[in-house]
C-alpha cells in the first residue's frame, strides 16, 4: 500500500498508509485526533534498505564516478588451435 503523507495544523505532518482506490482527501492525526489534510509530496522511488537496492544504486553511481583502473585489461591468450600467417606482407601491417 502506498504511504500518503497529512498535515496536521497543532501536531505537523505526518504518514498514513491507504490503498489507491480508498486514499481520503483528509485523515486524523494520530495524536490529536483532528482532521488533518492530505500534502502533495515527491514519490519515494528508489528508497530501500535491500541488497538489490545497493547494487542498484552501485550501478548508476558508476556514471558519473567511474571506479580508477591501474591499466588496460590483460588481452587474450592464443589458442593452441589459432592460425599464424606466414605471409611476410603480413609483418608489414600495423598490429593492435
Amino acid at each position: 500500500m502506498p504511504v500518503y503523507r497529512f498535515r496536521c495544523d497543532s501536531c505537523g505532518p505526518f504518514d498514513a498508509s491507504h490503498t489507491m482506490a480508498a486514499v481520503p482527501d483528509a485523515d486524523a492525526c494520530p495524536e490529536c485526533q483532528a482532521p488533518s489534510q492530505r500534502t502533495i509530496t515527491a514519490p519515494a522511488l528508489g528508497r530501500g534498505r535491500s541488497a538489490a537496492m545497493g547494487l542498484l544504486d552501485a550501478t548508476a553511481r558508476t556514471a558519473s564516478e567511474p571506479g580508477v583502473v591501474a591499466g588496460a585489461p590483460p588481452g587474450r591468450r592464443r589458442s593452441p588451435g589459432t592460425p599464424v600467417s606466414t605471409d611476410p606482407r603480413h609483418r608489414a601491417l600495423p598490429r593492435p
